[in-house]
């Protein structure tokens, strides 16, 4: 079994309606402000379709060998990136290691009480 992680990205939906536009609005200036300061990528936010995007590309366009196992953003298979590195993009080299999926697998296997 293989499984392909997507991420829509931060998408302008009604999910965080309850925490209020004016809070958002503070965190993602607060955020951005810090984020320019460091001279690294501000934090945009996606439209609906925008965040579709990737999923959409994933089950109807790539290749599932090419995704297959991988984690994919904005309509791509995301870099590789070194785990102490700042940054809002690609995946962390912890992430797909195969030791710790192994570590994982087992330890969903014990917690669910079935092995498959």
């Amino acid at each position: 079994m293989r499984a392909t992680a997507i991420n829509p990205g931060l998408v302008e939906t009604e999910l965080n309606r309850h925490v209020g536009r004016d809070a958002i609005r503070r965190f993602t200036e607060d955020f951005n402000e810090k984020q320019k300061a460091a001279g690294r990528p501000l934090l945009l936010y996606k439209s609906v379709p925008q965040g579709a995007a990737t999923t959409v590309w994933a089950a109807a366009v790539a290749e599932a060998e090419a995704i297959g196992g991988r984690y994919c953003e904005d309509c791509h298979v995301a870099e590789l990136i070194d785990g102490g590195m700042e940054t809002l993009a690609g995946v962390r080299d912890y992430a797909v290691d195969p030791e710790r999926a192994r570590a994982l697998w087992a330890k969903s296997e014990e917690l669910v009480g079935e092995r498959f």
